[in-house]
């Protein structure tokens, strides 16, 4: 399918370790693509804990669900990101890892208002990337500096695999 932007193992490795922190969690995932990170974070969690993950993209998803499908844990959703989170208003979830433009570039603030007291909100790619576009590093830049302004947070960025920021909520 030619898709370039699955996570990478090391990140992975982070957000299993961090799914397994929070049984009983409701976790959000921002950027479904083939389902790499969702296995991940599957992988973390306990049997009581349920993964929602959103894509807008068809194709991918549907990859996704062939290959995660039987587990009762996860609902695949496909729809437009930043609709799909402002519809989500009202609700927390213990961990959110936002992989797509929404819920990182645009719907920021909506989305941090989705986790719970104690809950993580993850972002990668914060380091440059072979598949960047021209002039991303400008959005990952502003992107940091309003985490850097989160007084609700605890902010950890991570200079390590391709960059991640871990939030946690104060």
């Amino acid at each position: 399918m030619d898709f370039k932007m699955g996570s990478d193992v090391r990140t992975g490795n982070l957000l299993q370790a961090l799914a397994a922190a929070k049984p009983k969690g409701r976790f959000l995932e921002i950027g479904t693509g083939m389902g790499l990170s969702a296995t991940w974070i599957l992988n973390g969690m306990d049997s009581q804990s349920t993964l929602l993950s959103v894509d807008n993209n068809p194709d991918l998803s549907s990859v996704a669900e062939k290959i995660l499908g039987f587990d009762s844990r996860l609902t695949l959703m496909v729809a437009d990101g930043a609709e799909f989170i402002k519809s989500l208003a009202g609700q927390t979830f213990d961990f959110i890892f936002a992989d797509s433009w929404p819920g990182k570039y645009n719907t920021l603030e909506e989305t941090l208002q989705l986790v719970a007291p104690g809950g993580f909100y993850v972002v990668d790619d914060m380091l440059p990337q072979p598949n960047w576009l021209e002039g991303h590093q400008l959005s990952v830049d502003e992107l940091l500096v309003k985490l850097d302004a989160l007084k609700n947070f605890h902010v950890c960025k991570i200079n390590w695999s391709t960059g991640l920021v871990l939030c946690t909520r104060k």
